[in-house]
């Protein structure tokens, strides 16, 4: 008698499986890193512009209220006190950016009140947030 074997089948690596597991990681890992990011201001409505650019990587953020208040970062200043602040912060990095964020009922002479104070703690690098008209964007984040 005659008994026969079954051929032996070759191993094979499945790739499909894996591919939809990295696929995952890779998803999940950008979530993540979407949630990391610090928005460092006090949210504002900001006005809307067809042209401008994204901020610098990491500027000090100065905040112009509706009400007129002025922070630096999330704490409250006079706005004679940011030039002293912004100060010394241009000693440690001289490369130190500024970004103003300024609600858009705020009255021009209050942004240009901060735009001296600025400027005159020797800041080289310095944008007006605002939000990109084509975008909808929430309210206090400059894009």
């Amino acid at each position: 008698m005659i008994i026969r074997r079954a051929p032996r089948r070759r191993a094979r690596i499945e790739v499909i499986p894996m591919i939809d597991v990295v696929f995952f990681l890779l998803v999940f890992f950008m979530v993540a890193s979407l949630s990391m990011v610090q928005y460092r201001g006090v949210p504002v409505n900001l006005p809307r512009a067809a042209t401008g650019s994204d901020p610098p990587a990491r500027p000090a953020t100065i905040t112009v209220a509706r009400d007129g208040q002025t922070y630096l970062e999330k704490e409250a200043l006079p706005v004679a006190a940011l030039g002293e602040r912004l100060r010394g912060l241009v000693a440690k990095d001289a490369g130190t950016a500024v970004v103003i964020n300024a609600d858009e009922e705020v009255a021009h002479g209050r942004v240009v009140d901060v735009l001296d104070e600025v400027r005159g703690a020797g800041v080289g690098r310095l944008a007006i947030a605002i939000a990109h008209a084509g975008a909808r964007s929430a309210p206090g984040r400059a894009r």
